[in-house]
């Protein structure tokens, strides 16, 4: 029997903020071997139509919440749609929430209220929080501390890497987007090499951050293979050996993935 490539994974993507239709970016996505991809919604809106494409694509699962800069719109009539929506088999994850002090739209008090909120939610439905952090390491740190102990945590575009020996501590995810293959973030790249193998996502963050050489045009799922590439030479791995690790890293941060991974098993074995 020949052996299937492994499966690329984009752990967390914006399909509906790209000027590309949905439907091409998920196409191409799968040519490029992308069996999986995590729509992450930041708005109540924007999870509704995470869960519907997830319901259009087989290869599409949906995050729901509110990011940051959306913080001050979370009211208790959005929150509530947030909530009915995790009861959705197809969402796999609370977020992306967290601090951005980078834009700082919203009160730091406002933003950390609403990421209380999201860890909460997130311990209730037996599902991982996806934080963003920008420019608010400290006060991330200590509202993960402090609140979610026991929870699972993925650290999205990750940025922190001068913590990452107490983050691996933690058992906190790190997910690495395209950023990690620019010449200047030499920190990155140490955190992509030493990250314990256990605790490494990779994702797009798409439309923003392209891998190098697309760096400067907008992002899409399908150039996560870029960053497998990057990733897995810094690593001294093969492609495949770092998808696989990769693969059962998701299904064990993401339970409601888990089905997703034996089917496209006994799909590639013909069964």
């Amino acid at each position: 029997m020949i052996k299937q490539p492994a499966m690329l994974i984009d752990a967390h993507t914006h399909l509906d903020q790209s000027e590309e239709e949905p439907e091409l970016l998920v196409a191409r996505a799968r040519e490029a071997g992308v069996g999986l991809i995590v729509q992450s919604g930041i708005n109540l809106g924007a999870s509704r139509l995470s869960v519907q494409m997830a319901g259009l694509y087989p290869e599409v699962y949906a995050s729901v919440g509110f990011h940051p800069q959306e913080a001050g719109l979370l009211t208790s009539e959005t929150a509530n749609g947030i909530e009915e929506l995790t009861r959705h088999p197809r969402v796999v994850a609370v977020g992306e929430t967290g601090f951005d002090f980078h834009h700082d739209k919203w009160p730091h008090d406002v933003q950390e209220k609403v990421f209380l909120w999201h860890i909460e939610l997130a311990r209730r439905r037996g599902l991982p929080v996806i934080v963003h952090t920008r420019d608010a390491p400290d006060r991330t740190l200590a509202v993960l501390d402090r609140a979610a102990s026991g929870l699972t945590v993925i650290l999205h575009c990750f940025s922190l890497p001068q913590h990452l020996d107490l983050l691996a501590e933690r058992g906190y995810y790190t997910s690495f987007a395209g950023n990690v293959t620019y010449k200047s973030a030499t920190d990155l790249q140490v955190a992509a090499r030493t990250v314990p193998a256990h605790l490494l996502l990779l994702e797009t963050d798409a439309p923003w951050l392209a891998p190098v050489p697309f760096r400067g045009r907008p992002n899409s799922p399908a150039l996560v293979r870029k960053t497998y590439e990057y990733v897995s030479a810094l690593r001294g791995l093969t492609m495949d050996e770092l998808a696989e690790q990769v693969a059962a890293n998701l299904a064990t941060a993401f339970p409601r993935l888990r089905s997703h991974q034996f089917e496209n098993r006994a799909r590639a074995e013909g069964g």
